[in-house]
């Protein structure tokens, strides 16, 4: 073998290990891709929130909690008995999901000897007048047995589906105009809505008419967010804002401008745009005009 050989194979092997000793001390992961998509995942880690219960942080609405709880603001309201405008307060404790009720199956079983059975049944029925005697006593008495169940009742009934018929837009129209770059996609880790890129500065605009129920930049993934509640089933979000133009309870017109595009929270510029139903993610291609 050659000199040029074995210094060749030398810088080779040089290169080799150097190359391995890097890897093996990075301290950072390097980004994982989305099986579902070219975006990296970390941007999808959004500020969710999975627990039964929640304390009010400083800077949050209740539309903010439903958002990041997935759920819809009216149910929250009517299990910790709060009424419209929703006014909360940081360090108050929200109960978010009520925990199921399991009824008792356990049955009391009363064996008697066949030849016995007729005096198994006067003593049944001897008991049953017994019990019916003493609820009686006690509903004299003025404690009303039925009384005892209404907050569980109550509670249940709060978890029940809305039944009234949706509310329906009239008209929506895009908040900017762009490329959409990122689909709506139901998976665990798809995206909740669409993206559309543009430059930073120009002017978002409000999908539909309604009122700013949140301005500000606590839920994290979001950047600067807006949230617009447009009526009691619809809301739309505008995430990674540069500026917010808008303020809380403030009215505004489809078309307004309520903020300028950026990247806050963002690895690009951009504006992420949802649309709620009932506190659900929704596809907003199903409700914007097509372009």
């Amino acid at each position: 073998m050659s000199l040029f050989s074995v210094v060749k194979y030398i810088v080779f092997y040089i290169i080799f290990a150097i190359t391995l000793f890097s890897c093996s001390n990075r301290n950072t992961p390097a980004p994982v891709s989305n099986i579902y998509s070219n975006s990296v995942l970390g941007e999808r880690t959004r500020d969710t929130i999975k627990s039964s219960q929640y304390i009010v942080k400083k800077g949050e609405t209740l539309y903010s909690i439903a958002w990041r709880s997935n759920s819809d603001v009216r149910n929250i309201a009517r299990i910790n008995s709060i009424v419209s405008p929703y006014r909360i307060y940081p360090g108050q404790k929200l109960i978010l999901v009520v925990p199921k009720v399991k009824k008792s199956t356990k049955a009391t079983k009363h064996k008697a000897p066949h030849n016995n059975s007729t005096k198994s049944s006067t003593a049944n029925n001897k008991n049953s007048q017994k019990n019916t005697l003493a609820s009686t006593k006690k509903q004299a008495y003025g404690e009303n047995i039925s009384e005892k169940k209404s907050y569980q009742n109550s509670i249940l009934e709060s978890e029940k589906p809305s039944t009234k018929f949706s509310q329906k837009i009239s008209r929506w129209q895009w908040p900017v105009k762009g490329k959409v770059v990122e689909y709506f996609s139901n998976r665990v880790q798809g995206n909740k809505g669409i993206d559309i890129t543009g430059r930073r500065g120009i002017n978002i605009r409000s999908a539909a008419k309604g009122k700013v129920v949140y301005a500000g930049n606590a839920l994290r993934g979001y950047g600067k967010l807006i949230i617009i509640k447009h009526n009691d089933d619809y809301l739309s979000a505008y995430a990674h804002n540069d500026r917010i133009l808008v303020k809380e309870q403030q009215q505004i017109n489809r078309g307004d401008v309520i903020s300028t595009m950026g990247d806050s929270d963002a690895s690009k510029v951009m504006l992420h745009f949802e649309i709620r139903f009932r506190g659900k993610s929704v596809d907003p291609l199903k409700y914007l005009p097509t372009k």
